[in-house]
């Protein structure tokens, strides 16, 4: 159908033209509501949106004194992250006189990172933060 043709049959049921595919040869061409049309387009974008949410970032909070179950516990929030495929940050929270004593918070660290099953890399090291010590990991 013809452009001018389209637009009087647009204009006689009180609809709009809308090109819903302009780079057609030749372009494709709906009468509709603009508003539904509109409404429409924007359900596809939401869905397409969330579709699209890629695995983010996880914080798991430890203390270097928890107990090895405490620490079990922990271990298995974390196995449910990796296998969602998040990147998980590890923070391990020191208090007072253990923030200077830093061989041991990195022994702890590291042994907290033994006890993990999966497979994983580090991302970055262990470095110490404001108020302990943060490691970042992603599954392999």
């Amino acid at each position: 159908m013809s452009t001018g043709d389209a637009l009087r049959l647009s204009l006689e049921k009180g609809l709009d033209l809308i090109e819903t595919v302009p780079n057609a040869n030749p372009p494709v061409a709906q009468i509709m509501s603009f508003d539904k049309y509109r409404y429409q387009r924007g359900k596809e974008e939401k869905k397409e949106r969330l579709a699209q949410k890629t695995a983010g970032s996880k914080q798991i909070q430890i203390s270097a004194r928890a107990a090895k179950n405490d620490l079990l516990i922990k271990i298995r929030q974390l196995e449910k992250f990796m296998k969602e495929g998040h990147q998980i940050e590890i923070s391990m929270r020191l208090r007072g006189r253990e923030k200077y004593n830093k061989d041991w918070s990195n022994q702890k660290i590291n042994d907290f990172l033994k006890m993990i099953p999966l497979e994983f890399k580090v991302i970055s090291p262990p470095k110490y933060g404001g108020r302990g010590m943060l490691v970042q990991i992603a599954p392999k």
